[in-house]
């Protein structure tokens, strides 16, 4: 796709949309296969969904699902490192952070093409609804609205419910990023599908598209896959 900041290049982008296993070194596995094949078919910038290593366990408060946090650096992002580094493309590349005892956020790590670590985005807005009960689990982002320059573009990343905020485009945008990322973990309640789900999703859509265009810049979402079932009716995406 082209920038229409630098008109004399394209970037070629890879969003990881996979079903997820109970089992987080098994969704490792899959979403690192699932690079490899996006690099080798040319992407350069490669995003992850959000929290793609494990089923979306926000659907309950349970405190065993802070067992799957992790630390940054750590398993995740050194295993994105090296794929970086090796296939020289850019990954944005979803953490269920530790952050310290007590302190857990929900992030994004920005790798450049030769492997470094870049920064950290963590999420800003947190939920707190029937079945996304991210407050639970999250607190909210300390490090602002950045954007970082990597070899192929300028991007700034945000994270799923960020997404509803135009604040969180602009102040992003006027960091001069070309290209807006969201992993994103987001679907319906299975009940309110039939009903609601056509609304839903338009808005869904059109508040992304309205971002695009109020900053002059491109907005790339990798979604969850499927219907996971881990609390109710589970979210169904």
């Amino acid at each position: 796709m082209g920038s229409q900041l630098a008109s004399r290049s394209m970037v070629r982008i890879g969003l990881i949309q996979t079903s997820c296993a109970p089992a987080p070194s098994a969704n490792l596995k899959k979403t690192l296969a699932a690079a490899e094949r996006a690099a080798s078919q040319g992407a350069q910038i490669i995003c992850t969904q959000e929290l793609f290593r494990s089923q979306y366990f926000c659907q309950s408060e349970d405190h065993r699902y802070f067992e799957l946090a992790e630390q940054v650096p750590g398993p995740t992002t050194q295993a994105f490192q090296k794929l970086a580094k090796r296939r020289r493309v850019v990954v944005i590349a979803s953490i269920f952070e530790k952050r310290a005892p007590g302190v857990y956020h929900n992030s994004a790590a920005v790798i450049d093409a030769d492997g470094s670590l870049l920064g950290l985005y963590r999420k800003m807005h947190i939920p707190d609804d029937p079945l996304f009960y991210e407050k639970f689990y999250f607190t909210p982002g300390d490090l602002g609205f950045r954007s970082w320059q990597t070899r192929y573009a300028k991007i700034g990343v945000l994270i799923c419910w960020d997404q509803w905020y135009p604040e969180a485009a602009r102040l992003t945008a006027l960091q001069g990023a070309e290209i807006l990322f969201y992993p994103t973990a987001i679907g319906w309640h299975p009940s309110e599908k039939a009903r609601h789900g056509a609304r839903q999703h338009d808005a869904w859509e059109t508040v992304q598209r309205g971002h695009a265009i109020a900053n002059g810049c491109y907005l790339a979402v990798p979604n969850r896959v499927g219907h996971e079932k881990l609390s109710e009716d589970g979210i169904e995406v």
